[in-house]
């Protein structure tokens, strides 16, 4: 397997499990919409679990865009 190749599978699985720690906080919630309802029916670790997911989506959103324009500027 190519170096890019395991790059862009690494950036899938971060972003992955970012997907599933956010699905995995809001399982229990009933109102998904506006965020801040949303959580405020959260418990204390389902707040963090949905943080830590939404941090991760963005940094394999961040990474991604930078590794593109890094490789296009060569």
């Amino acid at each position: 397997m190519t170096p890019e190749k395991k790059r862009r599978v690494a950036m899938a699985g971060i972003f992955l499990s970012g997907v599933l720690a956010c699905l995995d906080a809001v399982k229990d919630a009933r109102i998904f919409w506006p965020p801040d309802v949303v959580r405020e029916g959260l418990r204390n670790p389902d707040r963090l679990k949905l943080g830590a997911g939404i941090a991760l989506i963005v940094v394999s959103f961040v990474t991604s865009v930078l590794r593109q324009r890094s490789a296009s500027e060569r």
